[in-house]
């Protein structure tokens, strides 16, 4: 039997980070995919998947990921079953991520300081060495592969 996923989608609201009793880090995320069929009036379709993270992955999705951030999850789907504060029992799908690859530019995942930063010295643009220009080499068609 085999249970796996992968999926790549956009965060709905910043990731959820908390510890269990023994201090393991566990991150909570929503994921919206989007279908690739439409529905009958034309308009595309989204479906909202919930991703839970452990340990250090979750740390690194708590401090990287935000609402609206392109990620990838590898993982598999898992159905748990809970009791309501009403006494009633209600059962979840979600998936359990074993991988999360980070999919949006690296400027945008980086932590951004709250200090501005200030460049004292202005750089000067290196000249133009006009002897690396592409134009001047000459290409024989032996040269070429095909």
């Amino acid at each position: 039997m085999m249970n796996r996923i992968c999926l790549v989608g956009r965060l709905t609201r910043d990731p959820e980070l908390r510890r269990t009793n023994s201090e393991v880090a566990v991150c909570s995320f929503t994921l919206a995919v989007d279908d690739r069929v439409k529905d009958a009036q034309g308009n595309k379709t989204t479906t909202f998947i919930g991703v839970t993270v452990f340990n250090n992955q979750a740390d690194n999705c708590a401090k990287f990921l935000r609402k609206g951030s392109l990620a990838g999850v590898d993982g598999r789907i898992r159905q748990r079953t809970f009791e309501r504060r009403d006494g009633s029992k209600a059962s979840v799908i979600e998936i359990v991520a074993d991988y999360v690859t980070f999919l949006d530019p690296a400027s945008k995942n980086r932590e951004i300081p709250n200090e501005e930063i200030i460049l004292d010295e202005v750089r000067e643009e290196a000249p133009v060495d006009e002897s690396k220009n592409l134009d001047s080499i000459e290409v024989t068609d032996d040269d070429l592969p095909f």
